[in-house]
């Protein structure tokens, strides 16, 4: 799958395509539902199947402390469309810039120009241009005068139609991971590569394998029991999600502790499932009475993944 980073990377041999315009977070069955539709026009008509996001997604710019958490960030979304076989992702640059820009710019300039748009799949609630007043209807008057089919993603997902990116996000919130698991088609992960932390956990007898979460919000928080994937192998563990506010961290970070395993991990990508959620996230009194707790957690974890 081709991947194209902002419009200054949209070439003349991009030109023609069937699009579909999203955020396709966690890309669940919905989301497949859509793409398995895109993908079929797209060889009826001969085009490449182009799937465009926008980063950061358009709340994390306005409203960047209530923006919904990512259930998968872009790297994970770029690999998440290619499995379902998409031809080009195209990440376009939001700022504030892009948002002045006129609804009539945007589908003149960018769906017409550069990209020669054949089929256009959207939300029907989907919003765009400066002020947001740009909307389906616009896009279909627009299709109908420079030659494209406009179609709402509601029409490919009637038989899916509970499943969403909130719906998906609030069984995360609530550790449902069965649920997200059906919504998702597949189990929930965090992936990323091992990174040098504090080695605070060392001392205890407890040293964690540490991803920095590159999300401006992640869909859970707190210690978990987890089953952790390293090359082909996996492993049973416990992790904590979030700040570690009892070493007054700020940075938003996986800290999982595998079973069994002491094999450096440093710069290995791992993949972390959580299991069963075993508390939330708290600030001790000392570092002894984090020791502690640790000790219970790691003890709860392995019951409940017996």
């Amino acid at each position: 799958m081709e991947f194209i980073r902002g419009l200054n990377n949209v070439k003349p041999q991009h030109s023609g395509c069937v699009l579909t315009i999203g955020k396709f977070d966690g890309v669940h069955l919905g989301h497949q539902a859509v793409l398995a539709n895109v993908l079929e026009k797209a060889r009826a008509l001969g085009l490449p199947a182009t799937v465009m996001v926008f980063e950061p997604q358009p709340e994390e710019v306005f409203t960047p402390n209530t923006a919904p958490a990512r259930i998968s960030p872009l790297r994970e979304k770029y690999e998440l469309l290619k499995q379902q076989g998409v031809d080009r992702l195209l990440a376009v640059r939001f700022n504030a810039a892009f948002a002045r820009q006129t609804a009539e710019t945007f589908v003149h300039d960018l769906l017409v120009d550069k990209l020669a748009v054949k089929f256009l799949v959207v939300g029907d609630d989907f919003r765009f241009g400066q002020g947001r007043k740009g909307d389906f209807g616009m896009l279909q008057k627009a299709g109908e005068k420079y030659g494209f089919e406009v179609v709402s993603t509601q029409s490919f997902t009637m038989h899916a139609n509970r499943i969403s990116s909130t719906a998906v996000r609030q069984a995360l919130a609530s550790s449902d991971f069965s649920l997200a698991q059906q919504m998702l088609g597949r189990p929930f992960a965090i992936y990323g590569r091992v990174v040098h932390g504090e080695k605070k956990g060392r001392t205890i007898g407890f040293p964690t394998a540490n991803v920095m979460l590159k999300r401006c919000r992640t869909p859970i928080h707190g210690v978990f029991a987890v089953r952790v994937k390293v090359d082909d192998n996996t492993f049973n563990g416990v992790a904590n999600i979030g700040t570690r506010p009892t070493l007054n961290g700020e940075r938003n970070q996986l800290e999982v502790h595998i079973f069994d395993l002491s094999a450096d991990l440093y710069g290995k990508p791992i993949s972390v499932f959580p299991v069963s959620k075993i508390r939330n996230e708290e600030r001790f009194a000392s570092f002894e009475a984090l020791k502690m707790q640790i000790q219970q957690d790691a003890a709860k974890a392995r019951l409940l993944l017996e």
